[in-house]
C-alpha cells in the first residue's frame, strides 16, 4: 500500500517546481482528479477495492496455449501456418469456384456474342492462311517467282488486247 502511495505522490506534483517562473505555472500539469479516501486514511470500515479475476487467464488451458505461443514465437514458428492438406484443399476449393463463373459467363453470352466469336475465329483463320502463303512465297526459289510474275504479266497483256 505504501508503495502505491509513493509511487502515486512520484507523478503527481502539488505545487509547481521551485526553478520555474510563476507565470510559467499553467503549462505545469496538476492533480485534476481527487485522490480516493481509502489512500489516505487506514480506516477499516471502507472496503478496499481489488483487481477482478479473470477466470479465462488464470485457467490452466489459457497458460499453457500463451505458454506455448511465446515459444513459438522466440523460436520464429508462425501459428498461423496451416496443414499442406487444408492448403490444397482450399486452393482446389478456389479453383472450382472461379471455373464455374467462368462457365456461368460462358452460358450467358447471347446469340449476337456467339455469333461474333464465330466470325472472329474465321477471320483469324484467313489471317493464319494469308501468313502461310506469305512464307511459303519468300521459302519459294527465286526461279519460282519469276514464272508467277511472267504469268501474270501475260495475262494482263491478253486482257488488255482483248479490251
Amino acid at each position: 500500500m505504501l508503495a502505491v502511495m509513493g509511487s502515486l505522490t512520484h507523478y503527481v506534483q502539488d505545487s509547481p517546481p521551485e526553478d520555474t517562473d510563476p507565470k510559467d505555472s499553467f503549462l505545469i500539469p496538476r492533480n485534476i482528479m481527487a485522490e480516493p479516501d481509502y489512500i489516505e486514511d487506514d480506516n477499516p470500515e471502507l472496503i478496499r477495492p481489488q483487481k477482478l479475476i479473470n477466470p479465462v487467464k488464470t485457467s490452466r488451458n489459457h497458460q499453457d496455449l500463451h505458454r506455448e505461443l511465446l515459444m513459438n514465437q522466440k523460436r520464429g514458428l508462425a501459428p498461423q501456418n496451416k496443414p499442406e492438406l487444408q492448403k490444397v484443399m482450399e486452393k482446389r476449393k478456389r479453383d472450382q469456384v472461379i471455373k464455374q463463373k467462368e462457365e456461368e459467363a460462358q452460358r450467358k453470352k447471347s446469340d449476337l456474342e456467339m455469333e461474333l466469336l464465330k466470325r472472329q475465329q474465321k477471320l483469324e483463320q484467313l489471317e493464319l492462311e494469308k501468313q502461310k502463303l506469305q512464307e511459303e512465297q519468300e521459302n519459294a526459289p527465286e526461279f519460282v517467282k519469276v514464272k508467277g510474275n511472267l504469268r501474270r504479266t501475260g495475262q494482263e497483256v491478253a486482257q488488255a488486247q482483248e479490251s
